[in-house]
């Protein structure tokens, strides 16, 4: 058929590279009305921006605050109110909405569609900020929503957990679940700061501060092996809580967090490989099996270990060094044992978190395994039977006693 057109094909390739920078700042008593930290930050991201309209100087804020941060610090509204009082010049401060936090928080849509509607009712633009101050369940839910009005207002996030201080706070994900799936639903967008309020940490139950000790072991096996020999030294004063070692755990661990996600090439995981996923596989098939009553943390944990033993069944890490990362785990307080690995019937559902995450990774299966302390490698194909009874060993408590 005749057009009149040339037919001719033209391809044009665009190209483009959007710089990311935010802060990461470690702090006490974030909220304190003599400390203008927030106010700056907040300010300054403003200033930068180039405003030149009359909200210039004044950042419109919306607050998602944790329900459980709430019960815990039942002074903390009253010392946010206080605090955009005192620095009214520069914030204002136009709601604030408690929810439940915990990974319930992921799993309702109706609380995105909350959070949605308290912005559009406050006529939030992409220059107002939405602060999320919370664990990491919350982080994901609340960074979800900032990246989806106007696609993008500026997220702060203020983590309040010791999983949330070292790992998931400066990370560019958000998301919830769907469809009983992990993290089904989200977004890569970074936040434009973390402020991390260490005093938040002393109001969690031993628990949960335990809990988070596992992300510092993960990156510490793929990245230092010298914080692996830290941690390994450290674990009863991190067991206990030490400030000066929690501390310096949080920031050395969330250091490393960062420096993988700029350096790797690969922040917005276009690739496969995710060797920060190191022991989350069937994490996550854990804690979803277990409706959540399994932490991440301990899931981490328990994946590590699982994953570990599958490397030495086929003959690719010693067991002195898998011996080595098990008694550390267990020094630090983590749970390295559940009902779940034992019942027959669960197997094939927690081997179903492979083809989950297979999925989730765009196609092809990329699994970080361990093969020394601080060494590790990524593997295409996990041979089913063999991680069946490296579950099964785990399970059944193979390492006690050794």
């Amino acid at each position: 058929m005749n057009t009149g057109f040339t037919e001719t094909t033209f391809t044009y390739t665009q190209k483009f590279q959007v710089a990311y920078e935010f802060k990461v700042c470690f702090c006490h008593s974030l909220f304190d009305v003599d400390d203008p930290l927030f106010a700056n930050i907040l300010n300054a991201v403003s200033s930068e921006a180039g405003r030149h309209d009359k909200h210039a100087g004044i950042s419109k804020c919306v607050i998602v605050l944790d329900e459980g941060v709430a019960k815990t610090t039942p002074e903390l509204l009253t010392r946010v109110s206080d605090y955009a009082e005192r620095y009214r010049d520069q914030i204002d401060l136009m709601a604030t909405l408690v929810i439940p936090g915990g990974e319930a928080a992921k799993n309702s849509p109706e609380r995105l569609k909350q959070i949605l509607s308290l912005l559009h009712e406050n006529s939030m633009d992409r220059h107002s900020y939405l602060i999320a101050i919370g664990g990491g369940a919350i982080l994901d839910l609340v960074g979800f929503a900032a990246a989806l009005f106007h696609r993008g207002v500026r997220l702060v996030r203020v983590p309040t957990t010791v999983l949330s201080q070292n790992d998931a706070g400066v990370g560019v994900k958000n998301g919830i679940n769907a469809f009983g799936t992990k993290n089904l639903m989200g977004t890569f967008a970074p936040p434009f700061a973390v402020l991390n309020d260490f005093t938040f940490l002393a109001t969690l139950p031993p628990r949960d501060r335990i809990a988070g000790l596992s992300e510092a072991l993960k990156v510490a096996l793929i990245r230092d092996v010298n914080f692996f020999y830290w941690l390994e030294e450290s674990a009863a004063l991190l067991r206990s809580f030490d400030p000066n070692a929690s501390s310096h755990m949080i920031r050395h661990c969330a250091q490393l967090h960062m420096e993988h996600i700029a350096q790797n090439g690969d922040p917005f995981e276009v690739g496969n490989s995710r060797p920060l996923d190191f022991g989350h596989w069937i994490a996550h098939r854990l804690e979803t099996l277990s409706s959540f009553e399994i932490r991440h943390g301990e899931a981490v944990a328990m994946g590590i270990v699982i994953d570990n033993r599958y490397a030495v069944l086929m003959g690719m890490l010693s067991e002195k060094d898998e011996l080595r990362v098990y008694h550390t785990l267990k020094k630090l307080g983590l749970p390295l044992h559940h009902p779940l690995l034992l019942v027959e019937q669960s197997l094939e559902d927690l081997l179903q978190g492979l083809e989950d995450f297979r999925e989730h990774l765009g196609g092809e299966l990329s699994i970080t395994l361990l093969t020394a302390l601080g060494q590790s490698c990524e593997v295409n194909h996990i041979e089913q039977e063999t991680m069946s009874l490296a579950i099964s060993q785990v399970g059944n408590s193979i390492h006690e006693g050794s």
